[in-house]
C-alpha cells in the first residue's frame, strides 16, 4: 500500500519524517523513495498483510500512525456539513433491491449530475499516481480516490444506460454473460453475485463493472455505488473468473460494513469540489446486514501472561481507544475473578475475534522492545531425535563422498512417469492436483532423478551422478528410500587410463557401500523390474527379502524422458527403512588390530555359466572354517579354451585367526574342504 505522507497529515498532525514513521511502525516495504513527479511529497510503501484490510486505505494507515505516536486522529470532521446538505437534498433517487442479503449485506446508491467528463485536477492525479493508480477521468478518479482514502471500493454507472429506475442485487442467471470494463466477455454462474437493472447485469459484485454502463464522454448523470459484499463470495468469484482487482482484494479480505454511506457521500463531496458535478438527490441505503461487533473480555492477568511483561492500565486503555476500540472496565465476575476490560472492536477490525487478538494489539503498540530478556523455562527434556535423521545423514555423507550430487525433486509427479515404478500397486492420486504433471504421489524416487538427468543433459552436462533421499508413497503408506542415477563416465578423466563409461558394477558398488553402512549381509538375484534391462539388473536381498533394485535403465523409458536411448544409464533404489529394520542392534565396540598375519589363497574353477557368483560365494562360505574372513572374485572368463556353457571364475580367499598364526596345513585343509564342496554341490572343476 503506497501512502503519500501529505495525505496522512490530513488525518493526523504528524511532524516526523517518513523514515522515522517507517521505523516506528515496524512494517516492511521500505526503503522509502522520494518520487520526483510528486514534488516534495514522500511516499511510504507499506506491505499490508491479508488479515489487516483496514490498513488498505490512507485513513486506516493514518489511524495506526496516530496510535503509534500517541496523537489524536482527525477523521475530517469538516466534511460533515457538506454531507448533511446532501443527505437532506430532495431530488432523484435510485431504488435498490437486494435479493441475496447473505451475499450483499449493504448497498448504497446515489445519483449525481455531471457537468462534463474530463481530466481530474492535477492535485488529484498526482495523489493517484503516487499510490500507483492511473488517472482516467474526473468521475472514475473520484471513485478511486475514495477507495484509497476510505478503503471502500466504489463504482459509477451511466444512469442513461440503465433500464428502468431500480438497481437489483441478485445472482447471475443461467447462461448469463457480461463484458467487463477490461473488454472481456465473461460467462457467469449462478453462485456469482451481479448488480443488474430490470433487463441485464451491469457489474460483477465486488469484482468489476460492466462495459455496457461505463461512464463515457457523453455521460450527464451517474449512479455512485458503494456496498458491502460477502468476502467468501467475492473470493470465489474472483478465483473462478481469474480476475483480481483492487476492489476484490479489499472485499475478499473483509471491508468495513459501516463505511459505504460515508464513501458515497464523500464521492459526491469530491465531485462538487473539483467542479465535475453534484449530487442530484439523497442516497438510497439498503442494509439487511447487522454490523454489531462482538465484545471481548480481556482479564488484566491475561495481558501479562501472554505478553510476558506487565502493561500499565493507562497504556492499555490509551492504545485501544486510539485504535477505535470501545473500552469498559469489567467486573471481577466477568473476568474469572480478575480485574479487566470489556473490549468492543470497531467494525473495520474484522481480525479481532478473541482476547489474544486484543492483547496482540496492546503489545504491538506498547512496544515489543519492552519485553525483558529472559531464558524460557525448561520443564522437561526434549524428545529424542528421529533415528532416521542420523541414518539419512550417514547415507548422504557416504554418497557425497562417492562424488554424487544431491537432488531434491517433487513428491508428486505425472501419472505416466509413475506407472513403470508402481510394481503392480495402484498409485496414490491427488484429489485436486495443480496440473496433470503433479497428479500422483511418487511411488519411487527414480522418476524424479531420471528427469533431473534429462534436465542436466539438455543443459550440456553429459556426465552426471545424482542421488536423493526422500519419501515414497504407496497404498500401504510411506517409506524412506535412497535413489541413485548415473550416466556418462564411470570415473573421472585421467592421463593414467582410458575413458570408461559407467557400468553395472559401478552402481553395484554404490549399493554395497550403502548396505555396508547398515552392517547387513546382502545378496543379489535376477530382477524383472519393467524399467530395467533384463540381464543387466538385480534385486538387492537382505534376509531373504527384496529391499532394493539396481541396473541399467530401459532405453525406451530413457527415450520417453528425453534421454539418449543409445547411452547406458544406471539407476538404483534402496528401501532404507527395510535395511534399517534388518540391521543388527548397534553393539559396536573398539577392538585391537589383528596381531597375527593373514594368508591369501587363489582358486580358479569352471562352473556352469548360468550360476550366479553369489551362489558360488555362498557355497565357499558354508564349507569354509571360521578363519575365512574375506571372499572376493577377481576374474571371470569365457572364450577360447573354455567349454561351451561353462565360465571360469577366480576367487581370492583370505584366512586369518585372532588367536594364533595359521599353519600351511590348516589353510590347505580349509581349501580342500572348499574345493570338495564346490565339486559336490556345483559340479565345479578346479583349473
Amino acid at each position: 500500500m503506497k501512502v503519500p505522507l501529505s495525505w496522512v497529515r490530513e488525518f493526523v498532525d504528524i511532524t516526523a519524517s517518513a523514515e522515522e514513521i517507517g521505523a516506528r511502525m515496524g512494517l516492511r516495504g521500505l526503503p522509502l523513495e522520494s518520487l520526483e513527479p510528486h514534488g516534495d511529497d514522500v511516499v511510504m510503501d507499506f506491505e499490508v498483510t491479508a488479515n489487516r484490510p483496514d490498513c488498505m486505505s490512507i485513513r486506516g494507515v493514518a489511524r495506526e500512525i496516530a496510535a503509534a505516536y500517541g496523537l489524536p486522529f482527525r477523521d475530517n470532521v469538516a466534511w460533515r456539513d457538506s454531507f448533511n446538505r446532501i443527505v437532506d437534498l430532495k431530488g432523484v433517487t435510485i431504488p435498490v433491491t437486494i435479493d441475496e442479503p447473505e451475499l450483499c449485506g449493504r448497498y448504497v446508491g446515489i445519483v449525481a449530475d455531471i457537468t462534463s467528463i474530463g481530466p481530474s485536477p492535477e492535485w488529484m492525479q498526482k495523489r493517484l499516481q503516487s499510490c500507483g493508480v492511473r488517472p482516467i477521468s474526473n468521475v472514475v478518479d473520484v471513485t478511486n480516490y475514495v477507495m484509497l482514502e476510505t478503503g471502500q471500493p466504489m463504482h459509477a454507472f451511466d444512469h442513461a444506460k440503465l433500464a428502468g429506475p431500480a438497481i437489483v442485487v441478485r445472482r447471475a442467471r443461467a447462461g448469463e454473460r457480461l463484458t467487463t470494463l477490461d473488454g472481456k466477455a465473461r460467462a457467469l454462474t449462478a453462485d456469482m453475485l451481479v448488480i443488474a437493472d430490470a433487463d441485464r447485469a451491469h457489474a460483477i459484485g465486488g469484482v468489476m463493472g460492466g462495459a455496457d454502463s461505463e461512464v463515457s464522454a457523453g455521460t450527464r448523470r451517474i449512479v455512485f455505488e458503494a456496498a458491502y459484499f460477502n468476502p467468501q463470495s467475492v473470493r470465489a468469484t474472483s478465483k473462478t473468473l481469474g480476475l483480481k482487482t483492487e476492489a476484490s482484494m479489499r472485499f475478499e479480505r473483509g471491508a468495513d460494513p459501516t463505511v459505504a454511506n460515508f464513501a458515497a457521500l464523500r464521492a459526491c463531496e469530491l465531485l462538487a469540489e473539483i467542479g465535475a458535478g453534484a449530487a442530484a438527490g439523497t442516497l438510497s441505503d439498503v442494509c439487511p446486514y447487522s454490523a454489531t461487533p462482538v465484545a471481548v473480555t480481556v482479564p488484566k492477568a491475561s495481558v501479562e501472561g501472554l505478553l510476558g511483561m506487565p502493561v500499565p492500565d493507562t497504556d492499555v486503555e490509551r492504545i485501544l481507544k486510539s485504535l477505535g476500540f470501545e473500552v469498559r472496565s469489567a467486573s471481577a465476575k466477568a473476568t474469572a475473578g480478575h480485574a479487566g476490560w470489556e473490549i468492543t472492536p470497531p467494525a473495520w477490525r474484522v481480525d479481532i475475534r478473541r482476547k489474544e487478538d486484543v492483547i496482540e494489539e496492546i503489545g504491538r503498540h506498547y512496544g515489543y522492545e519492552h519485553l525483558p530478556a529472559t531464558f524460557p523455562g525448561v520443564e522437561q527434556a526434549p524428545p529424542p531425535s528421529d533415528p532416521r535423521i542420523a541414518r539419512d545423514r550417514r547415507v548422504r555423507t557416504a554418497l557425497l563422498g562417492m562424488d554424487f550430487s544431491e537432488a531434491i525433486t517433487f513428491a508428486f509427479i505425472e501419472a505416466a512417469a509413475a506407472a513403470p515404478f508402481q510394481d503392480g500397486r495402484p498409485a496414490v492420486t491427488l484429489a485436486n492436483p495443480l496440473s496433470e504433471k503433479f497428479a500422483v504421489m511418487r511411488p519411487s524416487l527414480l522418476p524424479g532423478l531420471i528427469d533431473a538427468l534429462s534436465h542436466n543433459r539438455r543443459h550440456g552436462r553429459p556426465d552426471v551422478s545424482l542421488f536423493e533421499i526422500g519419501t515414497r508413497f504407496g497404498p500401504d503408506g510411506e517409506t524412506r528410500g535412497a535413489g541413485v542415477a548415473w550416466m556418462g563416465l564411470g570415473s573421472a578423466d585421467h592421463w593414467s587410463g582410458d575413458r570408461r563409461a559407467v557400468d553395472f558394477f559401478d552402481i553395484k558398488g554404490v549399493v554395497e557401500q550403502i548396505a555396508a553402512l547398515a552392517r547387513v549381509e546382502v545378496s543379489f538375484t535376477k530382477s524383472e523390474a519393467p524399467y530395467l534391462v533384463t540381464g543387466r539388473s538385480a534385486n538387492l536381498i537382505v534376509n531373504g527379502r527384496r529391499v532394493g533394485v539396481l541396473g541399467q535403465l530401459d532405453p525406451s523409458l530413457a527415450e520417453r524422458r528425453d534421454l539418449p536411448p543409445a547411452e547406458e544409464i544406471y539407476v538404483a533404489e534402496i528401501d532404507l527403512d527395510a535395511v534399517t529394520a534388518a540391521s543388527p542392534i548397534d553393539t559396536r565396540r573398539a577392538v585391537s588390530l589383528p596381531r597375527y598375519p593373514f594368508v591369501v589363497r587363489d582358486v580358479s574353477i569352471l562352473v556352469a555359466n548360468t550360476l550366479s557368483a553369489d551362489t558360488v560365494r555362498g557355497t565357499i562360505r558354508s564349507a569354509a572354517p571360521d578363519t575365512l574372513v574375506q571372499v572376493r572374485e577377481f576374474d571371470r572368463y569365457e572364450g577360447k579354451g573354455i567349454p561351451d556353457g561353462k565360465v571360469s571364475l577366480s576367487f581370492r580367499l583370505t584366512f586369518q585367526s585372532l588367536d594364533r598364526t595359521l599353519t600351511d596345513e590348516e589353510v590347505q585343509a580349509a581349501m580342500q574342504r572348499i574345493i570338495d564342496a564346490l565339486t559336490r554341490e556345483l559340479q565345479a572343476t578346479q583349473r
